[in-house]
């Protein structure tokens, strides 16, 4: 199962023609076709005008690249999570109608002009802001991946979701908008004993989590916008936490109050929210930042190959929460051998990767995985190298190689190989 060595120039001069003029017939097909020669019924009348569309949407032959969930992941929609499905995306932006959702008590519909944020514990001062007053201070763009910890959870003990939207899909990369989360910090006047924060959420859950000082005061944003708009409902509007390259349960959504302490609220009552099991009774403790990962999204079980055999592009999306992705290696069976992939588009900290693989299919089943590496020299794991270290019971932080199956037919399943 080696990657086939013609060019694509060779391909379509000879390959093709050797091969019955597969692909070079369809192209001279394609030259009769009444699709191109004959006036379509879109070309034959007037469409609607500028104003039909005050705020736009994807075409109707797109309704299909939408959110999913997973109705038996949990037992109420209200604290669930649905998945963006990555292989309908290309770049490294996720569109806002389109980044996972996950909720402890739905979604909250604040009132801007309601809205607070207040600043409050070991401080000088406490201070409460208005959304005004926010946008008063210096405002930064950022662009990060938000991932939650459980992302490929389920995979742990063996291949279980037929789709990188359910396997990888509880993930989003977005710009961000707003301003230094230290500024406001600095605002109130930290006091020496201040080590820790507590943020808060609006929501009914009142969610909080425990972040260090360092962390606050390092790269964290308090944020009003993505993509150049206000952040939607689902997302946190009309402000959130963006804790860069930490998981995603840190982010807090309709952020009310940071409480500033001097240790951590959650290292006797929720340990549980920062710790990986080990299967010798330790555990990982604070385990925060999202380890480097990749996946392939096209081809894959929601994307098979449906062209046939001939030129074909393979890719995927990595990302790391400790830096950038250089380097992102494809394998197309199975890791016998492995080609360094074409990484394209920009290379942001703590953000997303696009990366292809430009081959010629030769129709023979492909076992196809992806391996990041990121700029502090770590490597991307097997899924066995990961439950050596960790055990089979792990949900969380599994960055495991993802592999697909692709059968003759262009027909992508997701399976385990050791």
């Amino acid at each position: 199962m080696s990657e086939a060595k013609s060019t694509r120039r060779g391909f379509l001069t000879g390959g093709a023609v050797a091969a019955g003029g597969a692909l070079l017939g369809a192209g001279a097909a394609r030259a009769g076709d009444p699709a191109i020669l004959e006036k379509q019924p879109w070309a034959q009348y007037l469409g609607e005008g500028v104003d039909a569309r005050p705020y736009g949407y994807p075409s109707p032959f797109e309704a299909h690249v939408v959110r999913r969930d997973v109705p038996w992941l949990t037992a109420d929609a209200v604290s669930s999570v649905n998945f963006t499905p990555l292989h309908e995306l290309d770049g490294i932006i996720t569109p806002n109608g389109l980044c996972f959702e996950r909720h402890h008590a739905g979604i909250a519909e604040v009132d801007p002009a309601e809205y607070r944020l207040m600043i409050n514990g070991l401080v000088d001062r406490s201070l409460v802001f208005t959304l005004s007053d926010l946008m008063r201070f210096p405002r930064v763009n950022r662009v990060h991946f938000l991932e939650c910890a459980a992302n490929s959870g389920m995979e742990w003990r063996g291949a279980q979701l037929n789709g990188c939207q359910f396997t990888h899909g509880m993930i989003h990369n977005v710009m961000y908008t707003g301003v230094r989360l230290s500024d406001l910090l600095n605002e109130a006047g930290v006091k020496t004993t201040g080590k820790w924060i507590l943020p808060e959420g609006a929501d009914a859950s009142a969610m909080t989590r425990s972040i260090p000082m360092e962390k606050a005061m390092e790269d964290c944003l308090v944020a009003f916008k993505m993509n150049g708009e206000a952040l939607r409902p689902e997302q946190g509007y009309p402000v959130r936490l963006v804790v860069p390259g930490w998981e995603g349960n840190m982010w807090v959504k309709w952020l009310r109050r940071i409480e500033v302490g001097d240790e951590p609220w959650h290292h006797r009552e929720e340990t549980s929210k920062y710790t990986d099991l080990l299967p010798n009774g330790k555990a990982r403790f604070f385990t925060w930042e999202m380890d480097a990962k990749s996946v392939i999204t096209n081809p894959s079980p929601q994307a098979p190959i449906t062209h046939g055999p001939g030129p074909m592009v393979l890719t995927g999306v990595a990302w790391s929460g400790r830096g950038t992705i250089p380097r992102v290696d494809v394998t197309l069976d199975g890791g016998a051998n492995w080609v360094e992939a074409r990484m394209d588009g920009p290379s942001l900290d703590k953000s997303m990767h696009r990366f292809y693989h430009d081959f010629v299919w030769d129709g023979r089943p492909l076992l196809l995985q992806s391996r990041a590496h990121d700029s502090t020299g770590y490597v991307q794991p097997t899924k066995d190298e990961l439950r050596k270290a960790r055990g089979e019971n792990s949900i969380y932080h599994n960055n495991g190689i993802q592999t697909w199956a692709v059968n003759e037919s262009g027909e992508a399943e997701n399976v385990e190989i050791s």
